[in-house]
């Protein structure tokens, strides 16, 4: 990584307690004035008192010591690099408390971080604009002068001087209105609890709610765009039953008297955990009956069960420095799908786990790129690059792995312990090992900083010997590496939790133990020769798992005839790719076994499968057999899709609705004709409105449509978007049209993504819809390029800017292209994204070495087929 930018955190001579804030936006001119007293502690005698402030003008700064007169600043100077400014006062400010009293003019932004300027439009067409906040993780510091590091706890008063008809929250309730001239009105709002400068949060601008109470009667309510407040009541629902499932499970009781969740027309983020007041996307929190698919329904519970997590976990007890954030976003990832799974049982979200979170993990913890879950932060731009699939999918997966480990008696005691020592404190990583050490009396600290503070993950390889009716299994560990390679001198090892289970307990453990050292040698009793067994029982270890052909034979028929459960399907096929990625087997054999599937049922286990055979469809795309393995994709999907139909059956699962798109969506994308032609049927019953698409059938109809669409249909679609009423369905069919194969028509997508019809948070994914070809992936990394001073201007210092890299340049297949994108990043340096763009080549590099050696063999298996 390049070299690290100098930094230092704040000095603790002076230290705040309160901020007393007073904002007034002009939501015309896109500025705001301010002011604020912050009382503070002298600790020891200094002249100077240094706090964060970027893009904000102070026209004075005064001092006043308890019972003395104010001291004006002598000198006012800014360090714009490190975004701070600092008062110097004539002579050293006394020992003691004494208030910092500021006036301040800043600007309502249009990038989406600080105190910034979100446009939507009113019922009757008017366009508007809101001024909301984004604070986390440094920019507080845009709205008021402060101490904006997680560590500097203080409480907040905040005022508000608003215009009488528009909707204003903070993170407390309203406790005074007094209104004013010009039809203003100042509203006050209750003291907050201690708390980070991150959660602080406060919204202007026209919204409509819907309100509930919990069973503890907190006051929660969910704000939507004006006359959408129906589209709030699936969110209301979850968080009336989510507040108190956390409850219950902390021991700890909602320390606020309102819960506010808010959609917000321009966010860059999914959701922001704001305590008191959560603002989401729209797509993350407005569910419409008749046009959300199951998967956004469900996509919306796993995102409010999130952020209410947080809550607790990082509100009430906050990580001492952006180095533990994993603790923060792990947590609540895990957790999340805790919660889910007691509000929803019918998503089977554990097994979808498997996938969306423990899968994204390995991929990208394999690489030599990855970093370690813990990593060191200094200066602000470094922080943006941690929240990534480290962070929060392999944080989660630790945690899912150590709760199974210790149990979820131990685990909710060592939780409670936790955050009751540390309530409206902050915590490190070491503190949470601690008091879970203390509830289970197991080496936590030991076993987890083996997880936490080394990059990686094993690779388990199993030997088998049958010895009588016992099964003799010698388990050895080796860092896996994407590549296959080890690093020279890298002697990596892990503490790992195993369970083992067999074809007479499949969905219980038979053994469990800890591989401390390389190897492990365990004895199962009463195993015929003939059974099976698996280690990582229901895929909760954060690790990839080798067997010997003879032990993958044996495998094979309970693939097949499903007694092996979803989620050990699913790690099975999973660990498979990755092996044949990384050279360490065959990929036509991970392609037989992949075949056993063809009874498979599980959408969750469809949907990892499909997704590892993208990976092998990206290399074949630059070949010749391609159209072969699009024959191999339809053969194989092809009897599910007959199974699950068109059209949803009475009382079927949301499950079955998410399998339906998925396989419909994989054979339309792969040019089988019987679903390209039933989709277009459909599309034009849509589209004349005789009869409209069920929202679960949109995106695959929509996709099967484009992949084989000329311009007529092309135009179509553009006519659905400019009519939809929901965000929903506006980003549906933006990331749907890259899926266009001519040409004129990708630069038109490319075009449309930066016109002002598209949201700038949405721009970044609708470019990335066009990567699936190859045409379209050449068409798109031009797009950046040609682009790149307006889009860096766009995205700087954010991570949507690294999702952009990244979908636009790892999956190319050659090594003078990973030459050309880092030729290009050290001409056009994007710090936030550096970790990103290595990444990229990693996998370009990958993808040409996969093709090289297992190119040839593909081919000639699939052209027997």
């Amino acid at each position: 990584m390049p070299e690290k930018k100098a930094f230092a955190r704040l000095p603790g001579s002076v230290i705040p307690s309160n901020y007393n804030i007073k904002l007034k936006p002009n939501l015309e001119a896109f500025t705001f004035e301010g002011d604020e007293t912050i009382t503070v502690d002298v600790k020891s005698a200094t002249n100077t008192i240094l706090i964060n402030s970027v893009e904000i003008a102070i026209q004075s700064a005064t001092f006043q010591a308890q019972g003395s007169s104010d001291i004006s600043t002598s000198e006012i100077s800014f360090n714009d690099a490190d975004e701070k400014v600092t008062f110097k006062f004539p002579a050293p400010l006394p020992v003691g408390i004494g208030e910092l009293k500021i006036k301040f003019t800043g600007i309502l932004n249009d990038k989406m971080k600080g105190f910034y300027r979100s446009k939507y439009t009113t019922p009757d067409g008017k366009e508007q604009f809101a001024a909301v906040t984004q604070f986390e993780a440094t920019d507080a510091r845009r709205a008021f002068p402060c101490w904006d590091e997680p560590a500097v706890k203080a409480t907040f008063d905040v005022t508000l001087v608003v215009p009488k008809q528009k909707v204003a929250l903070s993170n407390m309730p309203v406790i005074s209105s007094t209104e004013l001239d010009g039809d203003l009105v100042e509203l006050k709002y209750g003291t907050t609890p201690i708390m980070s400068t991150y959660l602080l949060a406060f919204i202007v601008g026209d919204y409509d709610y819907v309100e509930g109470k919990d069973q503890d009667d907190v006051i929660v309510r969910v704000y939507t765009p004006v006359g959408k407040k129906e589209q709030g009541l699936f969110a209301l629902e979850v968080a009336i039953k989510t507040l108190p499932f956390y409850k219950n499970y902390f021991g700890i009781a909602y320390p606020l008297p309102k819960m506010d969740l808010i959609a917000i027309a321009d966010f860059s983020a999914g959701a922001m955990e704001n305590w008191g007041l959560v603002t989401y996307r729209e797509t993350a929190l407005l569910v419409d009956p008749n046009n959300t698919s199951s998967h956004v329904r469900q996509w919306v519970a796993l995102v409010v069960g999130h952020e209410l997590a947080h809550q607790w976990f990082g509100n009430l007890v906050t990580m001492e420095w952006w180095t533990h954030l994993w603790l923060n976003e792990g947590f609540a990832t895990w957790i999340e799908y805790l919660c889910v799974d007691h509000c929803f049982p019918e998503f089977d979200i554990w097994t979808q786990f498997v996938n969306n979170d423990l899968g994204r993990a390995l991929e990208l913890d394999a690489l030599h790129t990855s970093h370690p879950i813990e990593v060191p932060v200094g200066h602000p731009s470094e922080v943006d690059e941690i929240f990534d699939a480290i962070s929060y999918s392999k944080g989660a997966s630790v945690i899912r792995m150590l709760h199974n480990y210790i149990g979820d008696e131990h685990f909710r005691k060592g939780m409670n312990l936790y955050l009751t020592k540390f309530k409206y404190k902050n915590a490190f990583t070491e503190d949470l090992w601690a008091a879970l050490e203390e509830s289970s009396k197991k080496p936590i600290g030991q076993l987890m900083s083996t997880w936490t503070k080394q990059m990686g993950f094993p690779v388990l390889q199993v030997e088998e010997k049958q010895d009588g009716k016992s099964r003799v299994v010698t388990i050895t560990q080796s860092k896996f590496c994407a590549d296959g390679i080890i690093p020279e001198g890298d002697n990596s090892q892990w503490m790992v939790p195993i369970t083992i289970c067999t074809a007479s307990s499949p969905d219980k453990p038979v053994s469990t133990g800890v591989l401390d050292s390389k190897n492990l040698t365990l004895t199962l009793e009463n195993v015929k020769a003939t059974d099976w067994i698996k280690v990582n029982s229901g895929t909760v270890g954060v690790y990839r798992v080798q067997y010997s052909s003879e032990s993958l034979e044996r495998l094979i028929p309970a693939i097949k005839n499903k007694s092996l459960s979803p989620s050990d399907r699913l790690g099975l096929q999973s660990d498979l790719f990755a092996l044949a990625r990384a050279g360490m087997v065959s990929s036509v054999d991970v392609l037989k076994v992949a075949e056993a599937f063809i009874n498979e049922d599980n959408y969750t286990v469809w949907n990892d499968l499909s997704s590892n055979l993208s990976s092998v469809a990206l290399i074949l795309q630059y070949t010749e057999s391609y159209p072969q393995f699009q024959s191999f994709i339809r053969n194989l999907f092809r009897p599910i899709s007959q199974t699950v139909g068109w059209d949803k059956k009475d009382g079927e699962s949301p499950l079955i609705a998410m399998l339906r798109d998925l396989v419909l969506t994989k054979l339309g994308r792969n040019g089988d004709e019987s679903v390209i032609k039933e989709a277009t049927k459909r599309f034009e019953e849509h589209f004349t409105g005789s009869k409209l698409l069920a929202a679960d059938l949109r995106k695959s109809v929509y996709i099967s449509i484009l992949s084989d669409g000329n311009e007529d249909v092309f135009t179509k679609m553009l006519e659905l978007y400019d009519k939809a009423d929901m965000q929903e369905e506006k980003v549906r069919i933006s990331r749907s049209l890259g899926t266009v194969r001519d040409e004129g028509l990708i630069s038109k997508v490319l075009d449309f993504s930066l016109s002002d019809k598209v949201r700038s948070q949405d721009s970044v994914f609708v470019i990335a819809g066009v990567t699936g070809s190859v045409k379209g992936r050449q068409l798109a990394w031009k797009f950046v390029k040609d682009n790149w001073t307006k889009l860096y201007d766009r995205y700087r210092g954010g991570f949507l800017l690294a999702r952009l890299i990244k979908a636009t340049t790892e999956d190319f297949i050659s090594e003078e292209l990973a030459k050309e994108i880092e030729e290009f990043f050290k001409a056009n340096p994007a710090p936030a994204a550096e970790r990103a763009i290595k990444q990229s080549c990693e996998n370009i590099r990958l993808n040409a070495r996969w093709l090289d050696r297992d190119g040839d063999k593909l081919k000639e298996w699939l052209k027997s087929k």
